[in-house]
């Protein structure tokens, strides 16, 4: 399933990107954050509304359980991040 993700991930058509970043979400503890990093940042740069709104939504989901990871990513990758991404993402921090 990881592979097919990460594949997803890089899909031209951008519904299939958004299923990508969302398939984790409501996974809290068992959230593999590895993945869901490499599937968020292959989607950085996107001028798609939904894309930019399913990175913060799943980062947003994800600070519930684990704000300090949610802050670390957000931080280190915020010169990358669409504003509504970062905005959706912080909600809770």
């Amino acid at each position: 399933m990881n592979d097919l993700m990460l594949e997803w991930s890089t899909d031209e058509d951008f519904w299939m990107r958004r299923i990508a970043i969302d398939h984790q979400l409501c996974r809290k503890e068992r959230t593999n954050t590895e993945l869901l990093e490499k599937i968020l940042v292959n989607n950085f740069g996107s001028s798609e509304f939904f894309i930019n709104k399913a990175i913060g939504w799943s980062l947003r989901d994800y600070s519930k359980t684990n704000q300090d990871w949610v802050r670390n990513f957000v931080e280190t990758h915020k010169d990358k991040m669409d504003k509504l991404s970062i905005r959706e993402a912080s909600k809770y921090l």
